[in-house]
């Protein structure tokens, strides 16, 4: 990928949904032209595509960006059944198929981290560059273990304080109010069914080994309260020739809690 500086205007952001033939639509945000090269960005748990809102203003104009909500997340289809990371992987695939997305760096965040990993075992000749932010070698944790405890109790209508605790968990730095609260609304849509599927599905996924050869950054912070500093310097040391960068002060989301660093590091390494 060619290097790139970043635009004094954000491009311009549309939106598709994209039917992935399989009962499935994904909602995607879009930007950028659709011959630029790709960067497919997947979010979190109970997260959207509105996690990267702070970043796709700062990118490129000349990249091709796409950020869908995973299945059952913002305002994609929301299956009854169908959560574990490899079905996750296999929407984005055919959502690639679809948009004519040959390859692509392909970005993901906490959950989606695993979903990006998941994808690259299962097609490495479609995945340019792998970023894995705020990410472990597997996602059952102790940490993970409690959350799994709170969730099971969940009903609808999703308490709104426990959605807000949780989502604070995750910063260590400041991030904007009104930011805060349009990401804790967002997930507060999502049902109980949903945060209880898509978590246990977390955390059954196993990743083969030996890791993929693709070229991969793990990337995150070294206040991280869901995982830790040692947990992502433990992913890098099970590539091949992984590249770490950890962000001091920052916990387990730095594209929110500093999205030009974020940012910097993907042009950085995305070149």
């Amino acid at each position: 990928m060619a290097r790139f500086t970043v635009a004094a205007l954000a491009p311009p952001m549309s939106f598709a949904a994209v039917a992935l033939g399989n009962g499935v639509h994904l909602h995607c945000v879009r930007q950028g032209p659709p011959d630029g090269p790709a960067i497919i960005l997947l979010h979190g748990y109970s997260d959207s595509s509105f996690s990267f809102s702070r970043v796709m203003p700062l990118l490129p104009p000349e990249l091709r960006v796409i950020a869908p909500d995973l299945r059952g997340h913002g305002h994609s289809a929301r299956p009854a059944n169908g959560y574990r990371i490899g079905d996750f992987a296999g929407d984005v695939l055919r959502m690639m198929d679809l948009m004519s997305v040959p390859e692509a760096t392909i970005v993901g965040h906490s959950m989606g981290s695993f979903v990006a990993h998941a994808i690259a075992e299962r097609a490495p000749q479609r995945v340019s560059r792998l970023i894995l932010l705020g990410s472990a070698p597997v996602a059952d944790n102790p940490v993970m273990r409690e959350l799994r405890r709170d969730v099971r109790s969940l009903t609808d209508p999703v308490d709104l304080w426990f959605v807000r605790a949780f989502q604070y968990s995750t910063i260590a730095a400041p991030v904007p109010a009104a930011f805060m609260e349009s990401a804790i609304l967002n997930s507060c849509r999502m049902p109980a069914y949903v945060w209880k599927k898509a978590l246990q599905g977390l955390l059954e996924y196993r990743p083969r080994t030996p890791r993929p050869d693709v070229r991969t950054l793990v990337l995150g912070g070294d206040r991280d309260e869901v995982f830790s500093a040692d947990e992502q310097s433990a992913l890098a040391r099970e590539f091949k020739s992984a590249e770490l960068v950890t962000v001091d002060g920052i916990g387990h989301t730095l594209h929110w809690e500093r999205p030009q660093r974020f940012v910097d590091e993907l042009l950085r390494f995305a070149h």
